[in-house]
């Protein structure tokens, strides 16, 4: 999640258009469930159905919020309406979900009203930035995060990593992994005890050589991904695929037979569970 600004212009055009797919959003989920209670109850209680139909159009707090924030904001996500679009699209099947975003900033809300009655969870390396956002979106649920990596290791980490046998496919775990140096070992309970359905990595910060990058966030988002006891995939986004490391990382763990959709700098993946038949070789 970016924090740079778009030119007025452009703000304000993104900010319409937001605001036009949270509300699509919220009318689209809300008249599913309307439907859903209406063919629930038969026509001798139409009367009763049509009551809770028009009660499941009450808004979320954080929808409210929202809508009212990107309607009178200059200041808007980094991502472009057709690269927000393609996770939106995925929401509007799967929520309510469980949404893993790596990275807090302008579009944290967005997100979060996009997933009405799910769980949205951020996780951020910065908590002066956490607090920043926070403040102005109390609703958030964000989690700092300690990594242990640096952008300048990018390489000597893919080169290495099949050495440690707590980094390969059918050994890796994340809570408590220390030798494996791609783990995300110290996240919040919460984060290793649910299955994510999404999983957006946006972040952390990884345009200068001592920025943690997102070899770690790449590398732990799959290991959840593998582990999924649910059914279905897990689909993982992955933002600013331009730069090297990023589009590096993606194509030895991600994986190109997993790419469903690239659009601008954005790639989204369908990451199925690992089965005894994948546990023998590597990740790709």
């Amino acid at each position: 999640m970016k924090r740079t600004q778009f030119t007025p212009e452009k703000s304000c055009l993104l900010a319409v258009a937001l605001s036009g797919l949270i509300i699509g959003a919220f009318l689209f989920s809300n008249l599913i469930r309307s439907v859903d209670n209406i063919s629930s109850f038969g026509l001798c209680s139409l009367a009763s159905a049509k009551a809770r139909a028009a009660a499941d159009y009450d808004a979320t707090p954080t929808q409210l919020q929202s809508i009212l924030h990107y309607a009178t904001s200059k200041i808007v996500p980094q991502q472009s309406l057709a690269e927000i679009s393609v996770t939106f699209d995925v929401l509007k099947t799967r929520s309510p979900c469980n949404f893993l975003v790596f990275g807090l900033g302008f579009d944290s809300l967005m997100w979060t009203s996009l997933n009405p009655h799910g769980t949205t969870l951020f996780l951020e390396e910065d908590p002066k930035w956490v607090q920043t956002i926070v403040k102005k979106a109390p609703t958030l649920n964000a989690h700092t995060v300690q990594y242990r990596t640096q952008l300048q290791e990018a390489d000597s980490l893919l080169k290495t990593y099949r050495s440690e046998p707590l980094c390969s496919p059918s050994k890796a775990y994340l809570r408590g992994n220390y030798r494996c140096k791609l783990a995300l070992t110290g996240l919040p309970d919460e984060v290793y005890d649910k299955e994510w359905d999404l999983i957006m990595i946006d972040a952390p910060r990884g345009y200068f050589p001592e920025a943690p990058g997102r070899m770690a966030a790449i590398f732990s988002a799959v290991v959840m991904a593998r582990g999924r006891k649910g059914s279905g995939v897990t689909h993982v986004f992955l933002h600013d695929v331009d730069r090297r490391v990023e589009k590096m990382f993606a194509e030895e763990f991600l994986c190109r037979k997993n790419l469903v959709k690239a659009v601008g700098r954005l790639w989204h993946f369908e990451i199925p569970a690992a089965n005894v038949s994948q546990s023998g070789g590597w990740f790709c």
